[in-house]
């Protein structure tokens, strides 16, 4: 890979953006990169060219990228143009009168700036903005959305990136979307819409932004606890116990949900809440993990040990802006806590929801989810549904009741949050445990079931981070040309390129990724990560469980599942990498 090089090019664009940028912040930073790039310094050459290398551009999960100066970096002067973009694709495109749009934020760095100047810029270009007061949860806007009537919806979060990163999440909804995507993240084509609007927005410091959006904070807050909450069935869970029964550990993971978490638990009658003191309050800098992910390894090392101390029954975790949920158990056969995977969490959350609360409709889960969940709600007499991967296409299906992803998204309430929402899910964690517990089983205890009554579907995945974008073309690539003839020496008996594909012949529209299948039912997605610098292959086998096994025969079972996913992990290193 050649060295970048500070053209005259990059230079002026360099000097035009510090000219333009409204931050004396990263005017700053820009200017002595710029220093320090024409004395010779090629570490500042080098950022420079990659910061100006291209734009941000709404992805997976909107915009999301390291806060720094130029246009592939989050910043108030993209925040800006982005803000004016969006009024002018609701009051421009739309002809929209007055569109109310509502706009939250997480308590990252710069956060509440980008918020609040996107509410100032798009209450000044005509909208009606109600800005949430303070830093809360994620699933508020999504909701406030839905149930404020709203056309539009902002939160400014990077959910669970790294301290160095931030984002912009939209929602569309009343005037501005169909019934499917009303409180849903923007898609085809409004994303092109908004980001054509963007690029015609002139310059950042001629934009107004002198206008006074309203304040929202604690009534939506208390309306958005009562739709919640509702879901719990408090009579029946009083026949077994009530919430009381249930010992949880909460962490919030340096994140906003710590407060609206627990009041949520405690109205609902769960009552016995220990939460994670280190992690517990907004913290931009995410000072105990390595990555603020509850998936990531070591990130909810504090909430077992926690858990082992009060001997909990389960451990809620939230990633910092709560639109994720994570749970681990005492696993009875390991003699230890774990983390449930997020696709175990989603299967056990879909068959709670389709047995106790009698959910009908349609559950839907991403194309890199597990099979399991289908084969549960097919028996139910629900429909199952497959989307593209993240939460934009997940919440469009067709009469969904209930949707996941395994990256621990999940949403338990569509009618009330179109989303992910990870303090909804985190009470029907607390449920499911507390009818476990009162039956004398555990969750995994109700795995096992599921496995017995319809085979082990056990995933895994292996993810290699790059740091330069292009090398995740080049395994794609290498993939598509030569493709494993067999995986843990099962035939590949199918490999589809999801590029190339449509709604007739896979279901799904085009996306990057190509799925392999083979003779024994394995079954692997490789995909470039929508929101991180990974490519990702999620794998996943299907091993049958005789019926009526034992617990010593289920074992057996699973241990065979681990080799079988270790297998297939190092065939696909090998594919990918050519090592």
């Amino acid at each position: 890979m050649s060295a970048a090089v500070l053209t005259p090019e990059l230079q002026e664009r360099a000097r035009a953006w510090i000219a333009d940028d409204p931050d004396a912040e990263t005017r700053a930073v820009l200017g002595s990169l710029l220093e320090q790039a024409e004395g010779g310094d090629e570490s500042a050459v080098a950022e420079i060219a990659d910061a100006f290398s291209g734009t941000l551009e709404f992805g997976t999960a909107g915009l999301r990228g390291r806060m720094g100066p130029g246009p592939l970096r989050m910043n108030l002067a993209v925040v800006s143009r982005a803000a004016r973009g969006l009024a002018d694709h609701l009051v421009g495109t739309l002809g929209l009168e007055e569109p109310l749009v509502v706009i939250g934020h997480d308590a990252r760095h710069r956060s509440r700036d980008f918020a609040h100047r996107s509410a100032a810029i798009m209450a000044a270009a005509g909208c009606r903005v109600q800005l949430l007061d303070r830093a809360l949860p994620t699933p508020l806007v999504a909701f406030g959305v839905r149930h404020l009537g709203a056309d539009a919806g902002i939160v400014v979060t990077a959910s669970h990136n790294p301290p160095a990163d931030n984002g912009y999440k939209v929602y569309l909804g009343g005037r501005a979307a169909d019934a499917d995507g009303n409180g849903v993240q923007i898609v085809p084509p409004s994303d092109a819409q908004i980001a054509a609007s963007i690029e015609a927005v002139g310059p950042v410091l001629e934009i107004p932004h002198d206008a006074e959006p309203e304040m929202i904070g604690d009534s939506l807050v208390e309306d958005y606890l009562e739709a919640i909450c509702a879901l719990v069935d408090l009579p029946a869970l009083a026949e077994v116990g009530g919430g009381r029964s249930v010992r949880i550990v909460h962490t919030a993971m340096h994140g906003v949900g710590t407060e609206t978490a627990v009041a949520a638990l405690h109205r609902t009658g769960f009552t016995d809440v220990h939460t994670v003191g280190k992690q517990a309050d907004p913290d931009p800098d995410f000072p105990t993990v390595a990555f603020p992910n509850p998936e990531e390894p070591g990130a909810i090392d504090l909430a077992l040990e926690l858990a082992r101390t009060v001997e909990a029954d389960v451990v809620v975790a939230n990633d910092p802006d709560a639109d994720r949920c994570a749970a681990a158990v005492l696993d009875p056969h390991l003699g230890d806590w774990r983390m449930l995977t997020g696709d175990e969490l989603g299967v056990l959350l879909g068959d709670h929801l389709l047995r106790r609360h009698g959910y009908r409709g349609t559950v839907a889960n991403s194309v890199v989810s597990s099979r399991w969940l289908g084969r549960i709600a097919e028996a139910a007499g629900a429909r199952a549904a497959t989307t593209l991967t993240g939460f934009k296409w997940i919440a469009r299906a067709a009469g969904i009741v209930f949707g996941y992803e395994e990256a621990i998204g999940y949403c338990v309430l569509p009618q009330v949050v179109k989303d992910k929402d990870g303090l909804s899910a985190a009470l029907m964690v607390a449920e499911m445990a507390a009818y476990a517990k009162a039956e004398g089983t555990t969750l995994v205890g109700r795995l096992d079931a599921l496995a017995r009554e319809h085979g082990l579907f056990a995933t895994s995945q292996l993810s290699l981070r790059v740091t330069d974008l292009s090398d995740r073309d080049v395994m794609m690539a290498r993939l598509r040309e030569r493709p494993p003839v067999s995986l843990a020496g099962s035939e590949v008996t199918e490999v589809q390129d999801l590029a190339e594909g449509s709604v007739e012949t896979t279901g799904l529209p085009a996306t990057d990724g190509v799925l392999l299948a083979t003779a024994d039912d394995a079954r692997v997605i490789v995909r470039p990560s929508g929101t991180e610098p990974k490519l990702k292959c999620y794998i996943e086998v299907h091993e049958e469980v005789a019926a009526g096994a034992g617990d010593a025969a289920l074992g057996t079972v699973r241990v065979a599942a681990a080799e079988h996913l270790a297998a297939i992990t190092e065939d696909m290193r090998t594919a990918l990498t050519g090592a």
